[in-house]
Parts: structure tokens; C-alpha cells; sequence
């Protein structure tokens, strides 16, 4: 009796891996046309400058690799040495990598590598001529990079923080780093939120864009700024009772893209995280936002965490599953903006 039972359970669970299969293949193979698959694995997207290569995580605590876009090749960007894995991988100005991660693993408690006690910051040269060099600092999450200057932000327990890389003797190394602001410094509503660095806005690098989640029992998020010549907060989404994330901005620093479930505001609580699909939101005081991808229409999936290439004429972003957890990826795609745009009339 015990192995029909057995049967009968491998028999159902096979069954319903088959019907997810079915489910990710129809996702992805009725794309819309403006819309195609780069990776079938893969998460946390970043442009080259010259757009023709994507940098990006295996998967959460994994390697990082870089897919060149026109030929689909993927090169493998931390093999040549040992680690723990990666949470975070982005070009800087010069073109050598900042990564973030923990140097230690436990497979036992994994999400502790996350933990910014933990997670640490480090640069690897472009050559992959060695090991990355650490910068003796902690981050919370995933650090701003400016894409014109040698510069990055990065948040840590309710503080962010700003900084220069230099070289000294070819090693890089943190210079005239200093916090910009507490969390307890922000305006209502959001005083006292959690808060974690995006981007440093482009053509106005001294605005440096990062969100603000608390509120609705920690689940609301607003996108914000804050001018590190001026001191000046903005709330640039006023979108109360909805979460909306700070993700990739636009080169004319016009607009930035955003992870948000405005679609189903209705959801509280956690469901919030499992309903996101990606909009464009202006960054001139409108709110003004227009949905861009319609992932979530199916409600397993989502899209998340998207990115612009630097002449603004793609976004690369990642599908996953809905209960997938914040930043988890299962393949990268691109989406063509001219096309889109020509889509819509």
C-alpha cells in the first residue's frame, strides 16, 4: 500500500511540474514583439557602456557572467577565482566591476550573506587579471554607481553613504567617503522608512535616487531623491497605499523605471511583492507612471528589476516566478523602447 501511495504522490508532483513547464513556456514563447529573451537563467541585469554586453548574477549567492547581446555568447566573470557568491554586479565608469557580497556562506542560513553585517563591498579589474579587491566597507543591498564618474553611494543599518574610487599603485581603493543622511532626516510620511540607494540620476549626478519602503505595515515604498548640494528631499512617486521601487533611470535622467503593483493595489501585505510588474515613472514631481510590461497579468509571474542601456534605446529586465523572493531571477530579456512606444500608437 505504501508504494501506491508513493506512486500516486510522484505521479501528481510530475504532473503539476509539467503544467508549471507548460505555464513558462507559453509566457515565454508568446512574447510580445518588442520583447525577447536573452538568458534562460539569470538575474540583476547591468549594461555595458557601449550596450552591446550585459553584465549579471547566476542567480543569488552565485557567479556572475556577461552575455555579449548581438551573438548570445556568455562569458563567465568570476571563475578564475574562489568566492562565496555574489548578490550584486555593476560596471562602473572605467568599466571594471563593483560587486557586493559576503565572505562567507552558509548553505545551512543562506539569507544571513545578504545581511549587510555581512555583505561587503569589492572592485574586480575589467581584465580579470585577478581576484577583486575588497573596499573594507558593509552595504545593505545593492549600491548606486554613477555611470560618468568614479563615484557610488551605498546604504548601511539608516544611513546612506557616498565616496570616489581612486587607484593607488593600480589598486582601487575608497576615497573622501562620508554619510549624506539618516533616514530620521527625511520628511513625512516617510521619516524613519527603510531606505537603499538606485542611481545616482543621470546629466544631474548630484541628485542621487534611492527608495524609501515602510508604511502599510512595512509593505508601501515611495521613490525619492536627495540633492547632496542642496540637502533638498523629493518625493518623486506620492504613491500612497502602493509599493514602487526606484529601479534603472533613463540617460536624460528624465525618467526612471520602477517595480510597482499599482495594478493591484487591492493587494496588502505581502502579496505586494508578488504582484510587480515594471512602469516608467517621470521624475518631475507629476507621479505621473505608465506601465511597461504586463507579466503579472498572469499572477505566477512577475518582471523586476529593470535597467537602461546608456543611449536609452533598451531596457533589460528579469522574469520570475511570484513567490520568488525579492531580486530572484529566472532568465534576463530586453525590451526595445522605440518599439514599444511605436506599439502603443
Amino acid at each position: 500500500m505504501r508504494n501506491i501511495y508513493t506512486i500516486i504522490i510522484l505521479f501528481v508532483a510530475t504532473i503539476g511540474a509539467c503544467f508549471a513547464q507548460s505555464d513558462v513556456d507559453s509566457l515565454l514563447n508568446n512574447l510580445p514583439a518588442h520583447i525577447k529573451q536573452i538568458t534562460h537563467f539569470g538575474e540583476r541585469a547591468d549594461w555595458s557602456h557601449d550596450g552591446e554586453r550585459i553584465l549579471f548574477l547566476e542567480k543569488t549567492f552565485g557567479d556572475v557572467f556577461e552575455v555579449e547581446v548581438a551573438t548570445g555568447i556568455i562569458k563567465p566573470m568570476t571563475h578564475h577565482f574562489f568566492h562565496e557568491g555574489f548578490v550584486r554586479a555593476l560596471y562602473l565608469a572605467n568599466g571594471d566591476i563593483l560587486l557586493s557580497g559576503s565572505p562567507t556562506f552558509n548553505s545551512n542560513d543562506p539569507w544571513k550573506s545578504r545581511d549587510a553585517r555581512n555583505t561587503e563591498l569589492w572592485v574586480l579589474k575589467r581584465d580579470l587579471s585577478g581576484p577583486p579587491t575588497q573596499l573594507g566597507i558593509h552595504c545593505k543591498e545593492g549600491p548606486a554607481v554613477s555611470r560618468k564618474k568614479m563615484r557610488i553611494g551605498w546604504s548601511l543599518g539608516s544611513t546612506i553613504y557616498a565616496g570616489d574610487l581612486v587607484y593607488e599603485d593600480g589598486k582601487p581603493k575608497l576615497k573622501s567617503w562620508r554619510p549624506l543622511f539618516q533616514s530620521s532626516d527625511m520628511p513625512l510620511p516617510v521619516k524613519g522608512w527603510d531606505i537603499e540607494t538606485q542611481n545616482f540620476r543621470p546629466n544631474k549626478e548630484e541628485e542621487l535616487i534611492f527608495y524609501a519602503f515602510g508604511g502599510n505595515f512595512g509593505f508601501q515604498a515611495e521613490v525619492m531623491s536627495y540633492n547632496i548640494e542642496t540637502k533638498e528631499f523629493v518625493n518623486y512617486s506620492m504613491s500612497e497605499g502602493s509599493y514602487d521601487e526606484a529601479e534603472g533611470s533613463f540617460p536624460d535622467g528624465l525618467s526612471t523605471l520602477i517595480e510597482s503593483n499599482r495594478h493591484r493595489q487591492n493587494y496588502k501585505g505581502m502579496k505586494e511583492f508578488l504582484t510587480l510588474d515594471i512602469y516608467k515613472l517621470e521624475l518631475d514631481r507629476s507621479g505621473e507612471v505608465e506601465r511597461i510590461t504586463y507579466f503579472n497579468d498572469n499572477p505566477n509571474y512577475k518582471a523586476s528589476n529593470p535597467v537602461v542601456s546608456d543611449d536609452g534605446k533598451w531596457v533589460a529586465f528579469q522574469y520570475a516566478h511570484a513567490q520568488d523572493a525579492a531580486g530572484v531571477g529566472k532568465g534576463i530579456l530586453i525590451l526595445d523602447m522605440e518599439a514599444w512606444e511605436n506599439q502603443k500608437k
